[in-house]
């Protein structure tokens, strides 16, 4: 009962492993990123790897345009605090000038 038991213990996480790393072989053959290097990221670095590669590849689809956190302007101010301090646009103002 015991090398069944060490068997399971060892065995299934292995296999859980081994299917995550053969799962970034496959999709990096579908998507331009290298695949020699991910496999080993992924084997080399277990649970965090498989993460780490998701990011990146989710990166791959990024698009500007449709970013709700892409800055258009400076600062973002909240309402609430928006007439407690005046920011300065930049340029010349006219007190400088003497």
């Amino acid at each position: 009962m015991s090398n069944l038991l060490l068997a399971a213990i060892v065995g299934i996480p292995l296999a859980w492993h081994f299917g995550v790393a053969a799962i970034v072989y496959y999709d990096t053959g579908r998507v331009p990123l290298a695949r020699r290097k991910w496999l080993a990221i992924t084997l080399l670095i277990p649970i965090f790897g498989f993460f780490m590669y998701l990011f990146e590849r989710s990166e791959l689809s990024y698009d500007p345009e449709t970013d709700p956190f892409r800055r258009k302007m400076g600062f973002e101010v909240h309402e609430s605090r928006a007439d407690d301090f005046a920011f300065d646009r930049g340029g010349k103002k006219e007190d400088d000038e003497r």
